[in-house]
């Protein structure tokens, strides 16, 4: 109920801005072709009808506008969304003129006292045409903030994929490189080198492929299944020499030719999660399921934990799923029961496309930077304002009272500076009386 109330507020505000502003364009056009503006009852009950148009119209189409756009789930009529757009311009203009019609009839029938029959004998087409043609310029000024609005909010996405991708790489890195794995992984190569010369080798290769894996996918969003579970092969093969037979690797033959994406090192960081946090011995061997189940691709392994390891989330899969989540709606899902631990990554059917970018770090400093410049075209557009304000008044005084001239220029001024400040503002908002701190706060936090 409250969020009722708040948008039908907001959409009242909203109407009664939009219905002043064309008030003021319109007896601006009205005046300069000759119109004597008189403060009176009749430009009171002008500016009346005016309210209810711009709230009424504003309310039908910002209801119709926020239904096509946050309620229809686009990916369900891929069919239709590529005529999103014609779809939306319709419905807005179907429901427009039910709107003014709706209006016309309250206004002849309710407040200037109009029979209702005489009201339809008398009602014209033309009536409809100048309200419905201010109504689709305001949609489409409102259409293009939303597109442009939808496109910053693109680039903030994609900002976050780089971010998240580079500390998610940057774990992973720092996961190998720990030094408790490198430690077991040279003690392991310690020992068999004097135990068993070839098994030494097979481990040092199995260790370079795998880091060269990680050196390979530094610059890749996405990769297949295959090339996953390629990798994941020769890891377990590490694992195994240093586990022997206290680790136990079941892959299913499907995963080889499964050409789905998952994000990069995923495995690995699930097989080293799996080592970490559960027991690992020939009385009590650990057994590690890969396999793919409806569009997932699911890791499970005997529970046997560890009693000295936390009950929290490991980092590993904190960064799984937020590399996810920022790249796809599908989300990881955890499922673990007292004999059981499983973790299904979602497998998606396409590439995800990833705006290129140079930067190799993403950091506060750099963020605070880009709001700071953000900042300065909010301030610079309000002095943009408070210039209109103070000398668009000042020469009409100068045009009309004190050189009393036929030719009223200060219409041009008036009118192109005015659209200019329209413009100027699409681009910036920010409110309160500390807007400022707010503001940078803000846009670092989305930046």
């Amino acid at each position: 109920m409250q969020k009722i109330i708040q948008y039908l507020f907001k959409s009242i505000i909203t109407g009664l801005i939009v219905s002043i502003v064309i008030f003021m364009i319109s007896i601006s056009v009205e005046y300069f072709f000759g119109r004597i503006i008189k403060i009176d009852a009749k430009l009171a009950k002008e500016i009346g009808y005016y309210a209810i148009y711009g709230i009424v119209l504003t309310f039908i189409n910002g209801s119709w506008f926020d239904f096509m756009n946050k309620k229809v789930d686009w990916a369900k009529y891929e069919k239709l969304a590529k005529y999103r757009l014609l779809i939306g311009a319709i419905g807005g203009v179907v429901l427009t003129i039910i709107g003014i019609f709706l209006i016309r009839a309250f206004i002849k029938v309710f407040i200037e006292g109009y029979d209702f029959e005489d009201f339809i004998q008398n009602e014209k087409i033309g009536h409809y045409y100048v309200s419905l043609i201010i109504t689709i310029i305001v949609s489409l000024v409102f259409h293009v903030i939303f597109f442009y609005k939808a496109w910053q909010e693109k680039k903030v996405v994609e900002q976050k994929v780089i971010a998240g991708t580079a500390t998610a790489k940057f774990e992973s890195l720092k996961n190998q490189l720990d030094p408790h794995f490198l430690f077991n992984s040279l003690n392991v190569l310690s020992s068999l080198i004097e135990e068993n010369p070839d098994q030494a080798q097979k481990f040092t290769v199995s260790l370079s492929k795998v880091y060269r894996y990680v050196l390979d996918q530094r610059d890749k969003e996405l990769v297949t299944v295959a090339e996953e579970i390629e990798f994941a092969k020769t890891y377990m093969k590490l694992l195994g020499m240093r586990f022997e037979n206290a680790v136990l690797f079941n892959l299913s033959e499907e995963l080889a030719q499964n050409q789905g994406f998952v994000v990069p090192l995923s495995l690995q960081l699930l097989l080293e999660n799996c080592i970490k946090h559960n027991v690992v011995s020939d009385s009590k061997p650990l057994t590690i399921k890969i396999y793919l189940a409806d569009k997932f691709l699911v890791i499970e392994n005997n529970l046997q934990k560890r009693e000295s390891i936390s009950e929290r989330k490991g980092v590993g899969i904190e960064n799984i799923v937020n590399r996810y989540a920022l790249l796809s709606k599908r989300q990881v899902i955890i499922e673990q029961s007292e004999e059981y631990y499983k973790v299904f990554l979602p497998v998606l059917t396409q590439q995800i496309e990833i705006m290129e970018q140079n930067q190799t770090s993403y950091n506060e400093s750099i963020a605070f930077i880009r709001a700071k410049e953000r900042l300065e075209n909010i301030k610079g557009f309000y002095g943009n304002l408070m210039a209109y304000l103070i000398v668009v008044p000042s020469l009409i005084i100068i045009n009309v009272f004190v050189q009393k001239g036929n030719f009223q220029w200060f219409w041009f001024p008036l009118v192109f500076w005015g659209m200019g400040v329209a413009i100027h503002a699409f681009e910036v908002f920010g409110y309160g009386r500390n807007w400022e701190e707010k503001k940078i706060k803000e846009l670092m936090h989305k930046s």
